[in-house]
């Protein structure tokens, strides 16, 4: 919205082009997102307290998680305002990808509020069913797949790159639209199955975000996406602007979200950023390098396949309790250790995706 404004200012004075950037305007959406989420937090979780909307602790989860019971939760609308606010201001609005990103985020955001809603207002603890959840995530993970491949202008956008690879790149064709809603749709449950502890998928969304932000950034300029060799995608650089609302509206949010957390962001946040991870690496064709970033999420949702499957097939269980995260605090690991480390591990798994665009 504000890049149409700078274009008129620029008639005047010459000066404003510098807001035309896309690294200043990247950096002015994640300060955007940050600043709306420290000043509107605050608001929304009186308002959520007041309407004692709070978050229900399961039964058979570890004993120190009952104390959580009763914390104000759905601060994921929180995120999902910061990073729209963000994203609309500074980003193009003439972008195919920029409104791809934004309403596939929205769209999965209001699932996850029906089904928060239905828990924690309604009280009826199966929220939204399971299949009517799966239904509308797939309904909305396809309409972006095929949209995407429907405005597909060159060859590379629907491309699948193979890291490590120089001359690796497999045309998908039609398969692109299966491809991508399974990992849209897959990345939205997967940070969903994450966000059991206090900040611990908060942060992890803010780091991948910025590392797919900075492939963003790298595909869509011809110099450095020729220099790296990887697919150059005319205008993925919009990307910048909505992972910077990511980040910043993360960062916002684990203010509040930090342990001990004063606001739980619920299913309408968790289903909301997962989507827009896998959104943001299907158009810049890094879906492999998500999984790779992402590697916290991942781990967190084979830890529950092998579970169910363990016990379906062996009557026994492989871990004390799935997600995973659970696993280690039955173990004895206090909940700040078992966040801070997987943060760790995150931070490295970010920085060797981002190595894997030189190791080629």
């Amino acid at each position: 919205m504000l890049t149409w404004l700078m274009g008129e200012l620029i008639a005047i004075d010459a000066g404003f082009a510098v807001f035309q950037y896309i690294t200043l305007r990247g950096i002015l959406s994640a300060a955007t997102a940050l600043l709306i989420s420290l000043w509107v937090g605050p608001l929304m979780i009186a308002r959520l307290e007041d309407m004692q909307i709070g978050q229900s602790v399961r039964d058979d989860g570890p004993e120190s998680h009952l104390i959580k019971s009763g914390t104000p939760t759905m601060g994921g609308a929180l995120i999902i305002v910061a990073i729209v606010s963000g994203s609309l201001m500074w980003g193009d609005l003439h972008s195919r990808y920029l409104w791809v990103a934004v309403l596939t985020t929205l769209a999965f955001g209001a699932i996850g509020w029906v089904d928060d809603y239905r828990k924690v207002v309604e009280k009826d603890s199966r929220g939204l069913p399971a299949r009517w959840k799966y239904f509308w995530q797939s309904a909305v993970g396809f309409v972006a797949a095929i949209f995407l491949y429907g405005t597909a202008i060159n060859p590379e956008e629907t491309m699948l790159y193979v890291p490590f690879f120089k001359d690796v790149a497999l045309p998908l064709g039609l398969l692109f639209i299966p491809f991508s809603y399974l990992v849209i749709v897959g990345s939205s449950n997967a940070v969903n199955l994450t966000d059991g502890l206090d900040g611990l998928a908060i942060l992890p969304t803010v780091m991948v975000a910025t590392g797919l932000g900075t492939i963003a950034y790298l595909s869509g300029h011809t110099f450095f996406a020729g220099y790296l060799n990887i697919a150059y995608l005319p205008g993925a650089g919009e990307m910048v602007i909505f992972c910077g609302a990511i980040a910043g509206a993360g960062l916002g949010f684990l203010w509040f979200n930090t342990y001990p957390a004063m606001v739980f962001m619920g299913d309408v946040g968790a289903l909301a950023l997962g989507a827009a991870l896998g959104v943001v690496a299907v158009i810049i064709r890094h879906e492999i390098v998500l999984f790779i970033m992402g590697g916290i999420f991942v781990m967190e949702t084979l830890s529950v396949i092998i579970q169910v499957a363990s016990f379906k097939i062996r009557g026994k269980r492989v871990f004390r309790m799935a997600p995973i995260h659970h696993h280690f605090e039955l173990k004895g690991w206090p909940e700040p250790r078992v966040i801070v480390r997987f943060w760790i591990i995150t931070v490295m798994l970010v920085l060797f995706g981002l190595a894997t665009l030189k190791l080629r």
